[in-house]
């Protein structure tokens, strides 16, 4: 295995790794934000692409939506850029004009170069220092993201982080999924093992609620499709069930494309899962295959802590002590 070169940001080298499993998934994973630029695995037609990427780290620079990317220090929403922790408050970086933080802000992780670590023909390790301060963060954290693939066609996302003071963590892995290489997912089918969902205001900040799926257009605890509620734009944190199996992880998601019969299935340690049905997409810059990646070419789904947790007491906890470690296990099971 060897990493391969993929431009470089102010003389920084990004590196391209790729992974595979022996039955026949692919991965290429960027140092560039720890983007997963492309994903491969069997289909009953052969071989299928499942993910958006693109062509040029100048494109990953210029027009990415995240794509592939793990968003942090704390991946989704923090209402007016700002929160309070042990009587502090911080005050976080915002894109110019914007008046919440997302993602991290516009430095955010999701736009760093991590520092490659181990990788092997089938796993790649990718480490990133944030210094105390960092996007108004406080702590010196050191985050670790291991990306493996498992036989047959599993991508399993393995997220951990240390700091030396109290701080606030939460990260995603945030591809944009087309099981089927469509212009659009509408026709994909969609589960959420949710009961539950996070209501937000027109700037997409939780009101606080945690309200009952059953009988809005929130509820995909059976299969539909997107088609059948694209006048929801979703961008929409939904509650896990979380039903634990063997291995410490619970199905939250599952996406099925009518069209080959691929299926994807999400089991996480996550409390929640941001569904991102993409419908302001348009992207200048072509895609893998020349695609172009329009309204609702893919479908995200981020499994994280809630949105703006660190501002409501009765969301998740995403507070990170000295003597914890941040620890967030993902798998996207293809079949």
């Amino acid at each position: 295995m060897s990493a391969n070169a993929f431009g470089q940001i102010d003389q920084t080298p990004v590196f391209e790794v790729t992974i595979a499993s022996q039955a026949g998934a692919s991965a290429k994973i960027l140092t560039y934000g720890a983007v997963v630029r492309d994903l491969v695995v069997p289909a009953s037609n052969g071989l299928q692409r499942v993910v958006l990427g693109l062509n040029t780290l100048d494109d990953y620079l210029n027009y990415s939506p995240s794509f592939g990317a793990v968003p942090g220090r704390f991946a989704n929403r923090i209402a007016n850029g700002r929160f309070v922790l042990d009587g502090v408050a911080y005050e976080l970086e915002r894109k110019p004009g914007q008046k919440h933080t997302l993602h991290g802000g516009p430095h955010g992780f999701g736009h760093r170069i991590w520092k490659l670590g181990a990788y092997d023909t089938s796993s790649v390790e990718l480490i990133l220092e944030s210094p105390d301060g960092d996007a108004g963060f406080p702590g010196a954290l050191t985050a670790t993201c291991v990306y493996r693939l498992i036989e047959p066609a599993t991508l399993r996302v393995e997220l951990s982080a240390v700091s030396d003071r109290p701080t606030i963590v939460n990260l995603t892995q945030h591809s944009y999924f087309n099981l089927d290489g469509s212009p659009d997912i509408l026709d994909h089918e969609l589960t959420l093992f949710a009961d539950f969902y996070t209501p937000a205001d027109a700037e997409l900040i939780p009101t606080g609620e945690i309200r009952a799926v059953a009988g809005t257009p929130y509820d995909f605890r059976a299969p539909r499709t997107v088609r059948d509620s694209v006048l929801t734009p979703y961008d929409t944190n939904f509650v896990a069930a979380l039903e634990w199996d063997e291995y410490g992880l619970a199905q939250i998601a599952a996406v099925r494309s009518p069209k080959n019969g691929l299926t994807m299935s999400l089991f996480s340690t996550e409390p929640g899962v941001q569904f991102y049905s993409a419908a302001p997409l348009n992207c200048p810059a072509p895609g893998l295959d020349g695609q172009h990646y329009g309204a609702h070419a893919g479908l995200a789904l981020e499994p994280q802590a809630f949105p703006d947790s660190p501002n409501r007491r009765h969301f998740t906890d995403c507070v990170l002590r000295p003597d914890d470690e941040y620890q967030h296990v993902s798998e996207f099971r293809f079949a």
